[in-house]
């Protein structure tokens, strides 16, 4: 007998784009617990509750459904990024304090939510092996958030908030500095409560502004 998309008596059929979410968010779980190579449709099919055949008119192949949950993920993660910067301090009352708000915002809201730790994990298991599988990430994820968040920091330097040779060199240091004590925790699955989430941004601003801010 062929496998069918099983239901619930008491629930009602799901929408096309109901199991297509459905699909996505149990290939992110498989492709993060077992990586790209031990994952199979088989797999995700039955975490998704729909047949394999749905699954293949949805996403097409592995590959497919790989990158798609991938640019998703990019997708989301961005849309938070953005949200956040509409935020950030361009008129800055004290720039420091200020700051560490906006880094505190932006690990919570786009780095350390599911989406970004899914995001980060999948990167650090397959980027290397399959490169070509995040080449979408590369050009939409940090190719547009470090270009908008320098350009905050050019008006910050213009304004002389900061002193910058290179804005787009602040951004990326400035997203390094904001995650360098957070890492190996976030790696290790470990919980960010609010308290370390703050000392972490409060630490990297304040190494940020000795060699940025205007002395």
């Amino acid at each position: 007998m062929a496998f069918t998309d099983t239901i619930p008596d008491n629930c009602p059929p799901r929408t096309h784009a109901a199991k297509r979410v459905s699909i996505l968010e149990a290939a992110t779980d498989v492709f993060c617990r077992e990586g790209y190579a031990g994952a199979n449709i088989d797999m995700i099919a039955a975490e998704a509750g729909v047949s394999r055949q749905t699954v293949y008119n949805h996403h097409g192949d592995k590959e497919k459904l790989f990158i798609a949950v991938v640019r998703a993920l990019t997708e989301r993660t961005n849309a938070g990024i953005f949200a956040t910067l509409a935020r950030f301090p361009d008129q800055p009352q004290d720039l420091e304090s200020d700051l560490t708000e906006f880094a505190v915002r932006l690990n919570r809201n786009c780095i350390c939510n599911s989406d970004g730790k899914h995001l980060r994990k999948l990167i650090e298991m397959e980027g290397q092996r399959y490169p070509e599988l995040f080449a979408g990430w590369r050009e939409e994820g940090p190719g547009k958030t470090w270009t908008a968040l320098a350009a905050r920091f050019a008006r910050l330097a213009h304004a002389g908030h900061l002193e910058l040779d290179n804005p787009d060199i602040a951004a990326r240091q400035f997203l390094g500095l904001i995650n360098a004590e957070l890492d190996v925790s976030m790696a290790l699955g470990d919980k960010i409560d609010e308290h370390r989430a703050r000392s972490a941004a409060s630490n990297a601003v304040r190494t940020f502004l000795r060699a940025f801010g205007r002395h």
